[in-house]
C-alpha cells in the first residue's frame, strides 16, 4: 500500500525522483565545461607527458605534452604543483573522455583581452623589444608579440639610413621600451604598438606635473630650443616657455640670436605661470642687475662719453652708449647742433658713432639726456680738464 500510495503521490505531482539524483544536481553546481570557455584550475600532478588540472569538473583536464614542449621556462613554472592557472578547454571530452585543456591558449585569450584593455584605456605599457625586422622592432605582451613600426618609434631608438636601418635595430633588441596599443585585430593576428605616442603622453604628463610644482620668482635651467623674431623658447625639464625679446637683456637688442643659439644651456627667471593656457613666461635679464638701479652711480651729468645713434625721430635721436651697459639716451634736436636744425638726419643718421655729453641722469624715468652741442662747451672745461688728468694719472 505504501508503494502504491507513493506513486500515486509522484504521479500526483508530475515528478517521479531517482535516488542518484544528487549526483547530477552536483554536477550542475560546478558546471559540465564547454569549448572556448576559460576556466580556473589547480595543478595537481605533472605525468610524463602531460599536466593534470580540477577545473571543478566530473573528472581532471589534462594539458597535453606537445603543448608544454612549446612553452617557456617561465610558463613551466607557473604550472608547479598546486598553483592556480588559468586554462582554455579545447574539448570537453575527447576520445578517451579526457577535458583536453591548454595553457598557452588562455594565456593568448587573456593577453588578447589586456592589449585591447590598454588600447582602450590608453595607457601606456613598459616591456622589452624581443626582435626586429626590416619594418620595425617587435615587442612582448605576455605571450602575444606586438610589432612597433620605423614610423612609430621615439627619439631613443630612432633610425638613419635605410640601409643600415636593420643593424640599427639589431642593438635595440634586450632593451626596455614605453609603448602604447594603438591597434587590435584579432582575426589577422595584428597587434600595432607606438614608441612615439606613449613619449607624448609621458611628455604630457611631466608637463603638467611641472606646471603643478612651478613656482614664480623661481630660477631654473634649460635649452633654447626654438627661436623667433619675438624671442627665445627654453625647456626648463619637459616644458617650454617664452623669454620675450624685451626680457632677454637690458641692453637693447633686435634678435635673440644676439645673445643665443640653438642648444645653448641657460639660466631662467619665471616671471609668470599660465595655468589654464599652459604658458609661462620667463626672463633672462632679471638674473642681471638692472643697470638703471645703479645708474647714478655710473653716470653724472657733464660726462663725456661715446655713443651710437640707434634711430631717429622728429624730434631728436637716440643713442645707446658705447659701455657694458648700452643704455640709450636722446639727444634732443635742440642739442645737435649751435645752429638751427630742421631735422636730426641733417647732422647724424644711425650708426654713426659719436662723441656725446651726458646733461641729465634721471633713474625713476629710467632717462638719459644728451647733447652733441656742448661736448665742446666752455661750461664743462674744468671738468673736462680734470677728467683728462685723472685718466692720465691711471695710465
Amino acid at each position: 500500500m505504501e508503494n502504491a500510495t507513493d506513486n500515486n503521490q509522484s504521479s500526483a505531482s508530475g515528478h517521479t525522483s531517482h535516488p542518484m539524483d544528487f549526483l547530477l544536481t552536483e554536477e550542475l553546481d560546478v558546471g559540465i565545461p564547454e569549448a572556448g570557455e576559460i576556466r580556473k584550475g589547480i595543478v595537481v600532478e605533472h605525468l610524463s607527458n602531460a599536466i593534470l588540472v580540477d577545473i571543478g569538473a566530473k573528472s581532471e583536464g589534462v594539458i597535453s605534452g606537445d603543448e608544454l614542449d612549446d612553452l617557456s621556462e617561465s610558463a613551466r613554472k607557473r604550472l608547479a604543483v598546486g598553483s592556480e592557472v588559468s586554462v582554455y578547454v579545447i574539448d570537453p571530452e575527447d576520445a578517451y573522455g579526457n577535458i583536453v585543456l591548454s595553457f598557452a591558449k588562455a594565456a593568448e585569450e587573456q593577453d588578447w583581452q589586456t592589449a585591447q584593455t590598454l588600447m582602450d584605456s590608453r595607457e601606456s605599457y613598459e616591456s622589452e623589444i624581443v626582435g626586429y625586422n626590416k619594418g620595425g622592432l617587435l615587442v612582448q605582451i605576455g605571450l602575444l608579440r606586438g610589432f612597433v613600426p620605423v614610423s612609430q618609434l621615439g627619439l631613443d631608438h630612432r633610425v638613419g639610413r635605410q640601409g643600415a636601418a636593420v643593424e640599427q635595430l639589431r642593438k635595440f633588441v634586450g632593451q626596455p621600451i614605453r609603448v602604447k596599443v594603438i591597434e587590435v585585430d584579432r582575426s589577422r593576428n595584428r597587434l600595432i604598438m607606438s614608441e612615439r605616442a606613449a613619449a607624448k603622453e609621458s611628455r604630457a604628463a611631466r608637463r603638467a606635473n611641472l606646471l603643478e610644482s612651478l613656482q614664480e620668482g623661481e630660477i631654473r635651467e634649460g635649452a633654447v630650443v626654438n627661436l623667433t623674431d619675438f624671442g627665445a623658447f627654453i625647456d626648463i625639464g619637459g616644458i617650454e616657455g617664452l623669454v620675450h625679446l624685451s626680457e632677454m637683456s637690458w641692453k637693447r637688442i633686435s634678435n635673440p640670436t644676439e645673445l643665443v643659439q640653438l642648444g645653448d644651456k641657460v639660466r631662467v627667471y619665471v616671471l609668470s605661470i599660465d595655468q589654464e593656457r599652459q604658458r609661462i613666461a620667463l626672463s633672462m635679464k632679471r638674473l642681471e642687475a638692472d643697470p638703471w638701479s645703479i645708474v647714478d652711480e655710473l653716470y653724472q651729468a657733464g660726462q663725456l662719453t661715446e655713443a651710437t645713434i640707434t634711430k631717429l625721430t622728429k624730434f631728436g635721436a637716440f643713442a645707446r652708449l658705447n659701455d657694458d651697459y648700452e643704455l640709450e639716451g636722446l639727444i634732443h634736436i635742440s642739442e645737435m647742433s649751435e645752429e638751427r636744425v630742421s631735422h636730426p638726419r641733417d647732422v647724424v643718421k644711425p650708426g654713426d658713432v659719436v662723441t656725446v655729453r651726458i646733461i641729465r641722469v634721471d633713474p625713476e624715468q629710467r632717462q638719459l639726456g644728451l647733447s652733441l652741442k656742448q661736448v665742446a662747451s666752455d661750461k664743462f672745461l674744468e671738468a673736462d680738464l680734470a677728467a683728462a688728468l685723472g685718466n692720465s694719472t691711471e695710465e
